[in-house]
Formats: structure tokens, C-alpha cells, sequence
């Protein structure tokens, strides 16, 4: 496990954007990064993705649907890849794992793995025990750090709905946040030798109740 110090997230301290505010200013402050990284720390193991017919598969039961259409978006990733490299930044993602996995996790790591290989992604898997040590208090948040620029914290239903999130923009605040999650990635495994040896041998999961 990491010993290493959480740095609080207070609401007041932020900005509440309803989903669509979200979606507008996250994109806003991500197309304004130029020469600098980008930092996602993803902790929970159930999400309802919204607009994804490959998630809908999924919800559905139907897995040769699912992995066929994250395989369309492979020119989508590759379109993506080339403006990050115009911007010179690299998007870095630590995904947190809880075994077993739940059959959302097994599709999205499905999905990372293809976001490395043809969106220009850095991805490492960390597992859920390397964590503990920093969620004495609760799991950890879902945050995305652009660019050296803004905080976010993304805010979920209970049920894993997206329900918008909270903007941040103090520096000390930011840097904090990049620092521990470059740590975890440090600590993580590359999504391509996890995904070969965790996730490629698996069955598809087995859907019993709605994904």
C-alpha cells in the first residue's frame, strides 16, 4: 500500500455544473491545453455510460455486440490521438480494480485497452488494496486534472448515472491532485500487459440483472 496524503476536496471550494455545463466546460478548459499532460483517477467499478451502443449491448446481455462495436471506435480514438499530439499533451488515466471484476468493469477494460492502442492514452491499472491506505474515509473521488489548468470531480448517482460535476481551478489544489495520481500511475501495471494476462483469457461475463 502507498503512503500518501489525500488532498480535500470541499464542494465550496468549487464550481457545481449541472451535466451539460459539465460536459461544455470540461471540453472548453481540455481544448485551451497546449504542452501540457492531462491526469483521470477512476475508482468506481459500476458506471451507466450514457450514449454508448456498446454499453447498451452490455446492459443487454449481448457481448460478441459489445466488444464488436467498441471495436468501431477504433478511427474515432485514432482522430482523437492526432489533436492531442497537435496540442502536445497525453491524456494519463490510473484505473482502480476490485477483483472479481464486475461484468462492467471486464467491458471497460476492454475499452482501455483500445483507448492506449489507438487513442494515444496512457493507462495503468492499479489494484483497489494500494489504495486502501487513502480511503480511511470513504472511496476515493473520481477526478480528472487538465492540463495543469483545472480540477474536476465527477459527480455519479448511487446508481452510477453521470450527474454533472465540480470545477476547481485553486493551483495548490491542482497541483496536489496531479501529484497523487502520478504517484498511483507510477505504482500501476500498463493497461496492455494487465489486459493480456487479467482480462484477455476471461469468459464473458454473466449477466443476471440489468448492467
Amino acid at each position: 500500500m502507498l503512503d500518501l496524503s489525500l488532498p480535500p476536496l470541499d464542494p465550496a471550494q468549487g464550481q457545481r455544473l449541472e451535466r451539460s455545463a459539465y460536459k461544455t466546460t470540461f471540453w472548453q478548459d481540455y481544448e485551451r491545453i497546449y504542452e501540457h499532460d492531462s491526469w483521470k483517477l477512476e475508482r468506481r467499478q459500476h458506471f451507466e455510460e450514457q450514449g454508448s451502443a456498446s454499453r447498451a449491448a452490455l446492459r443487454r446481455g449481448d457481448w460478441g455486440e459489445a466488444l464488436r462495436l467498441l471495436e468501431d471506435k477504433r478511427d474515432a480514438l485514432r482522430r482523437d490521438a492526432e489533436q492531442d499530439r497537435r496540442q502536445r499533451t497525453v491524456f494519463h488515466r490510473v484505473r482502480v480494480v476490485e477483483r472479481p471484476f464486475t461484468p462492467y468493469m471486464q467491458w471497460e477494460l476492454h475499452s482501455l485497452r483500445l483507448n492506449a492502442e489507438d487513442g494515444g492514452e496512457a493507462i495503468r491499472v492499479i489494484d483497489a488494496a494500494d489504495v486502501a491506505t487513502l480511503e480511511s474515509k470513504g472511496r476515493l473521488p473520481e477526478v480528472v486534472v487538465l492540463g495543469e489548468q483545472s480540477l474536476y470531480e465527477v459527480i455519479y448517482t448511487e446508481a452510477g448515472v453521470p450527474d454533472g460535476g465540480i470545477r476547481f481551478s485553486s493551483p495548490d489544489l491542482v497541483e496536489g491532485w496531479e501529484n497523487l495520481i502520478k504517484r498511483l500511475f507510477d505504482r500501476g501495471e500498463d493497461i496492455a500487459t494487465y489486459f493480456a494476462r487479467e482480462v484477455a483469457p476471461l469468459p464473458p461475463p454473466r449477466i443476471t440483472t440489468q448492467e
